[in-house]
Formats: C-alpha cells, sequence, structure tokens
C-alpha cells in the first residue's frame, strides 16, 4: 500500500522544516549539532548538562560529545566537572556572542512564526502529539510482534 496524500503531504511538510533549519545552520556558519549545542544552551541556561543536550535534541551522546570538543576548541564552550561524570557547558564570551548573534535571532523567529497561528497554535501542538501518540503506539505493537524473517 503506497502512502495517503495526506501522510506524503505530511512527510513533505517535515522535510521542508528539516530543510528550514539547515538554512539557519548554514546562515549562522555551523554545523547541525554545533548549532543543536548552543541553541540549548540558551534554551535550558548555561551550565547545563551534556546529557540533557543529548535528551532534549534526539541527538547521540556520541555526535554531541564530538560537537562539543569542536566548539570547545574553538573557544566557544567550556566544560566543567559536576558530580560524578556529570559535564556542565558553559559558553565563553565569544560563545554567547555567537549565540545571541545567530541562535537567538532563530529562536525568536520560530516562537513568532507560532504566535501568528494564535489559538490555531494550541491546536496544531494537539494534533501533532495526537498524532505522535497513535504512531508511536503502532509501531511500537508492529516492532514487538513475532518476525517471520522477512
Amino acid at each position: 500500500m503506497p502512502l495517503s496524500p495526506e501522510m506524503r503531504h505530511c512527510n513533505r511538510l517535515y522535510k521542508e522544516m528539516e530543510d528550514l533549519y539547515r538554512e539557519a545552520d548554514r546562515w549562522a556558519g555551523l554545523s547541525d549539532s554545533a548549532f543543536v549545542i548552543l541553541y540549548q544552551l540558551l534554551d535550558m541556561g548555561d551550565g547545563c548538562l551534556q546529557r540533557d543536550i543529548c535528551s532534549a535534541s534526539f541527538r547521540s551522546k556520541q555526535t554531541v560529545n564530538s560537537s562539543i570538543r569542536a566548539l570547545e576548541k574553538q573557544g566557544i564552550i567550556r566544560l566543567r566537572p559536576g558530580r560524578g561524570r556529570e559535564v556542565h557547558l558553559h559558553l565563553t564570551e565569544k560563545g554567547r556572542m555567537l549565540a545571541e548573534e545567530r541562535i537567538l535571532p532563530v529562536m525568536e523567529e520560530e516562537n513568532q512564526s507560532l504566535a501568528e497561528l494564535g489559538a490555531d497554535a494550541a491546536r496544531l501542538i494537539a494534533l501533532q502529539q495526537r498524532h505522535l501518540e497513535i504512531f508511536r503506539r503502532r509501531i511500537r505493537a508492529l516492532t514487538a510482534g513475532p518476525s517471520d524473517g522477512a
């Protein structure tokens, strides 16, 4: 069974959104991972944990760690040990300037674009959440079933 026109449209919209974020990455002069790390530092606050960035950004620990090391070498962030194996990330002055000039404007445009939807914003979010929950349930049922080896 091929995709329904509605599902094809949903997939296209998702890809277009990804393309917009890649455009923002290029505008900022950053890799996708570096952009996400600085974005999360602004959103969660200076001193957040590496594991929280992984969780919030849905990026692997290895990907985030590699990008953190590169940003540290560039003098954009610095790492501070926490309890146990915790690693806190902090923006340097150079990093703060970069984040304020290139990440914060993207965050502001995200907020404004959602605000322009007015009352429809809450409906959009609720529908996306509902679709995610239904799809999650169906995929988990599919993957939990017996495999026929095909």
